[in-house]
């Protein structure tokens, strides 16, 4: 069996021919007024599709610079809400930094106090203070 082979060819030659076949026969049968009658269509089809570039052009640009007016006020936002994180989470370390050097102060205080206590226990066993 032979491989198939692409049938675009014979679909593109066949609206090819069918629409020779059209322009030839609402200008019925002259070449030169069929030609004249794709020209013009050719034509207003041309300009139809140059007058909707130009405005969607401007409408895209305009949806472009809204969409990116949102995204920079949605990064402005996050961004201050992560700076708001962010000075929390610093407070919370000072703070906690504050709390446990007091714990450790409160911790070395009671230390030395008890090492006092001890050291003048022992040394009354030797005749000390």
């Amino acid at each position: 069996m032979a491989a198939p082979k692409s049938r675009i060819p014979l679909v593109i030659g066949l609206t090819a021919a069918g629409g020779v076949g059209y322009y030839l026969y609402s200008a019925g049968g002259n070449p030169k007024v069929a030609e004249k009658q794709f020209e013009k269509d050719v034509s207003a089809a041309s300009a139809k599709v140059k007058s909707e570039l130009p405005g969607r052009g401007k409408e895209a640009q305009k949806e472009g610079e809204k969409w990116a007016q949102e995204a920079g006020a949605k990064i402005d936002s996050a961004s201050d809400s992560a700076r708001a994180e962010l000075a929390k989470a610093n407070q919370y370390r000072k703070d906690l930094g504050k709390d446990t050097q007091k714990k450790i102060d409160e911790i070395d205080n009671k230390v030395e106090k008890k090492t006092s206590e001890a050291k003048s226990g022992i040394s009354s066993w030797f005749g000390g203070k």
